[in-house]
């Protein structure tokens, strides 16, 4: 692999992770109701689900998936079915908003679970980790230095940009006292979750 393959695969894996996409909105949920550094959890959970699809890419398993319409449908309905759920519960939960010092609850075993789970259900990273790896791949040299490269650069991405939403998510609403109290906020953040789902469940096979 050489040093501009690198450079064109990184400029593709940075824009992806800085779309928004359901992993952003966990980060962004979870930095508003207990704080970035219970978030980095979700994020260390979400980077855990991108290295266990990746593998399944080096593996061959994800094309497996992505050739049966049984496979990737059950991925579209467990994923949809998951975000609809977290939508309902931030709805009725609501947030508590904390800027620097985070509700001393237990609950970050579970934020890595969610952070998992929303990676490894998203069509989208089966999508990308099969249909884009082997064309960074030289054939005639050694395949697992290269796909170390490519896993690593995407993990790398993909931490900078979500710990910068996280970041962000926590500065913009911490700002103002009366949007971070406002019952407005769970309800956009659930009920986008919950749109979300249901654009998953019907996004269309391809």
């Amino acid at each position: 692999m050489t040093f501009e393959t690198w450079l064109a695969f990184l400029s593709i894996a940075f824009v992806t992770a800085l779309s928004p996409g359901p992993a952003i909105l966990l980060v962004m949920t979870h930095t508003l109701r207990s704080g970035l550094k219970k978030a980095l959890f979700t994020i260390a959970g979400n980077v855990t689900g991108l290295f266990l699809m990746a593998s399944f890419s080096v593996l061959g398993l994800s094309a497996l998936v992505l050739s049966s319409a049984t496979a990737f449908m059950a991925i579209k309905i467990l994923g949809a079915c998951y975000l609809f759920y977290l939508g309902i519960k931030t709805w009725r939960n609501g947030m508590t908003i904390s800027l620097e010092d985070a509700p001393q609850t237990d609950n970050t075993r579970s934020y890595y679970l969610q952070g998992v789970l929303v990676a490894i259900t998203n069509p989208k990273a089966i999508i990308f980790s099969t249909a884009l790896f082997p064309q960074f791949i030289d054939i005639n040299t050694a395949l697992l230095p290269q796909f170390s490269i490519l896993v690593v650069t995407l993990m790398c991405c993909s931490i900078t940009c979500l710990c910068g939403y996280g970041y962000w998510g926590v500065r913009a609403f911490t700002r103002s006292k009366r949007l971070a109290n406002s019952k407005w906020l769970p309800r956009t953040f659930g009920g986008t979750f919950m749109g979300v789902g249901v654009m998953l469940a019907l996004t269309a096979q391809r």
